[in-house]
Order: C-alpha cells, then sequence, then structure tokens
C-alpha cells in the first residue's frame, strides 16, 4: 500500500474545495446540459495543468495524470458524476441554488469536488509510476450519460485495468464507508402503460363502455402480486407504480377512453430482470383480456444492475482499514434498489462502487429531497480515500 506523500494536504485545501462545492451547488444542471459544470472543471484542471479531453458523452470530461516513476503499464480510473435533478430546492444558505426548479439533492457536486481534490493533489504530486484517469461524467440521473461516454469510446481512448467511484451516503454516519462484492446497486426499469377502453356516461349506460378505470383497478392489484408470487423471495426485487393518471375529477359522470400509469421495477440478477418483465407482460395482456380492452406497455431496462467484482472489492475495504481504520469499514452492505449508471462502465471494465458516509445526525435528510444538502466536513476524508483507492491501484504486485 502506498503511504500518501502529505496526509494533511486535503485539511489545508478544505476551504477552498468547499468555495468550489457551493459554487457548484448554486449553479446545477440537468443531465447532457453540464456546459458550466463543464467549464468549471476544466478551468481548474487547465489552472493545475493537467491535460483533459472533453466532449465525451457530450459534456463528459477525461483527465489524465502520469506519474513521474518508470511506467509500469498500469491505467486506473476514478469517476464522478456532475448533474443535478429537477428539483426545487427548499434549503435556505448563502449557497442555495440559484435555478428554479434545479437543484443537486443527489450530492454530484460533493462527487465533483472531491475528484477536484484528487487532482489538485496530483498536480503535486507525482511520484508514482502509471496513470490515472479521473472521469467526470454527465447524466446519470436516468439518462445513462454513463453509457454515452462508454459508447464515445471511453475504455478504448482511456485504457483501463479498473475503475472505481463512491456515492454520498446519508443513511451512514459520517466517515464510515461501505461496500460488498457482487450486486450492490439495481437494475433500473421503467413501466409507462396505456390501459386503453372506451369511454361513456357512468350512469346513463356505463354497460356499453369498456371501463378503462375498473381494467387499471384491477392491473394494479395484480402487478403489485408479481414480486410475491412470481420472483425468488430470496432474489431482492421491487415493483411500484408510481403514477396513475386518467380521466377528470370534474367530470364525475364520464368513464374516460384511457388511463396512464408508471412505474419501477427493480432488481439484483438477470434472472430475476427477465421474470420480472416476463410477469408484467403476462399481466397486462390478462387483464386486458378478461376486460375486453387494450393495455400497451413500454417496458424501459434504463440500467443493469451495478455489479462490483471480487477483486476490486477487497482493494477497496484494503484502503478503507489503510486510510480511515477498521472501525470506518462497514463489509458487506445489503445492497441498494436504487439505479446507478456506473454499472455500464462495471460491465466493461473490473471495479467496485462504495458509500461514503455523510450523515450528521438523525436530520440528516435523504437523498433526492429538496433540503438535502451535501456535508462539506467530510470532503478531506473522501479525498483521502478516493485518492488512495486510486494509488494503491498502481502499484504492482
Amino acid at each position: 500500500m502506498t503511504e500518501l506523500i502529505d496526509p494533511n494536504f486535503f485539511e489545508r485545501h478544505h476551504a477552498e474545495l468547499t468555495q468550489i462545492r457551493h459554487e457548484l451547488h448554486r449553479h446545477p444542471e440537468l443531465g447532457f446540459q453540464e456546459h458550466e459544470t463543464a467549464k468549471l472543471i476544466a478551468t481548474e484542471l487547465e489552472r493545475l495543468g493537467l491535460p483533459f479531453e472533453a466532449g465525451i458523452g457530450k459534456t463528459g470530461i477525461v483527465a489524465t495524470v502520469t506519474g513521474k516513476r518508470p511506467d509500469n503499464g498500469r491505467h486506473i480510473g476514478l469517476r464522478a458524476d456532475m448533474d443535478a435533478l429537477p428539483i426545487q430546492e427548499l434549503s435556505e444558505h448563502s449557497y442555495t441554488s440559484a435555478v428554479p426548479g434545479q437543484m443537486h439533492a443527489c450530492g454530484h457536486d460533493g462527487h465533483t469536488t472531491l475528484l477536484l481534490g484528487v487532482a489538485r493533489y496530483l498536480a503535486e504530486h507525482r511520484n508514482f509510476a502509471g496513470t490515472l484517469h479521473l472521469v467526470f461524467q454527465p447524466a446519470e440521473e436516468g439518462l445513462g450519460g454513463g453509457r454515452a461516454m462508454v459508447e464515445e469510446g471511453l475504455f478504448e481512448r482511456f485504457p483501463m485495468q479498473a475503475i472505481y467511484a463512491l456515492h454520498n451516503w446519508p443513511s451512514l454516519p459520517a466517515g464510515q464507508v461501505a461496500i460488498r462484492p457482487g450486486a450492490i446497486m439495481a437494475a433500473t426499469d421503467r413501466l409507462d402503460i396505456r390501459v386503453r377502453g372506451k369511454g361513456g356516461h357512468g350512469g346513463v349506460n356505463p354497460h356499453l363502455s369498456t371501463d378503462p378505470v375498473r381494467m387499471a383497478g384491477a392491473l394494479i392489484q395484480n402487478l403489485h402480486s408479481v414480486v410475491a408470487r412470481d420472483i425468488n423471495p430470496l432474489s431482492p426485487a421491487a415493483l411500484s407504480l408510481c403514477g396513475l393518471q386518467g380521466g377528470d375529477l370534474d367530470g364525475f359522470a364520464i368513464i374516460p377512453d384511457e388511463v396512464r400509469i408508471s412505474g419501477t421495477a427493480r432488481s439484483l440478477d438477470a434472472d430475476t430482470q427477465d421474470r420480472m418483465e416476463h410477469a408484467v407482460r403476462r399481466v397486462c395482456e390478462g387483464v386486458a383480456i378478461t376486460h375486453g380492452g387494450d393495455i400497451e406497455i413500454d417496458y424501459q431496462r434504463i440500467f443493469p444492475a451495478t455489479i462490483n467484482t471480487e477483486a476490486e472489492t477487497r482493494h477497496v475495504e484494503a484502503c478503507i482499514v489503510q486510510t480511515l481504520g477498521e472501525s470506518a469499514l462497514v463489509r458487506d452492505v445489503d445492497p441498494s434498489l436504487g439505479g446507478e449508471d456506473f454499472s455500464f462502465m462495471l460491465q466493461q471494465c473490473p471495479g467496485a462502487y462504495f458509500f461514503l458516509g455523510t450523515a450528521k445526525g438523525d436530520t440528516t435528510s435523504p437523498l433526492h429531497n429538496a433540503r438535502y444538502d451535501f456535508n462539506d466536513d467530510i470532503i478531506p476524508t473522501g479525498c483521502r480515500l478516493l485518492l488512495a483507492v486510486g494509488l494503491n491501484a498502481l502499484v504492482t504486485n
């Protein structure tokens, strides 16, 4: 394991890195629109004298740092996401979002700051062999920026033996770090369902209509039984119908022609994902036949499961113990059924994804909450750990 040349580096830079984080928070940008964010990153990299390529996956950036010791052929990636969410921020502080309806409610401003902190260290300390690629990824929030970077040749243009990423985790005490081998985040599927019938008068001639509201009610009940009766109970999964739209509340006696339903399915392995989709399609077909209507489903597989490889997971565990101590490590953490498009990168390259605890107590807001804010106190810890993961991965046995 490589010892950091200057272990207090990030404490000295803490205030400036916090200012960067607040600037990013104040000016959030949605997926594939991170133009000003990318400009801030590029400006910082230019100031540090680090070479980089921009425009990968539309707004993504990859900086490359090569050590001054004889090259050992090792190339390692560290990735941070950059995009914000379409949420109106409710917190009030000096750096509250200046963009109506948009905010950094998932901490990607913090992730970007951590990787820029690593860049600062590497710009001053090159006493290592090998190459680190710092990957600033756009559009993680449902738009597949990770896939876009892969499809634009991320690993062909920047070959890597492994790639690593972290996510701040407000449900974990600050300073603790959690990881597991195998699936750590879920495959994310989206369901958009159109239930079509024949509208009519709800009092005069309901028998002449084909009621899509009745069909939707039956469909919701049956779909919510899929996980209980079609999926192995030892395989974690979720199917939630989260949106329902049909008819007009003022038209209380009007049976509509159509009802729309939206939802999501989550799973941790390919077999469960396949069984879920098959069951959903079967139920939709059956309900439509039973009620004499038509049900159209658009079933989209958005993200695959995020699968940590064994060796890279053990590497991160060793770095956590080395950097923060044994008490900071949470081994074999329960997987989350949240989605993460770092999964596309892990499909192409060995690597690991882990959770950095940021909770300040019982009052910490969860991710995707309008009052969420990244914990700035954790910036030095996150930088040190991410740097250790990268530098130690460059060491050959």
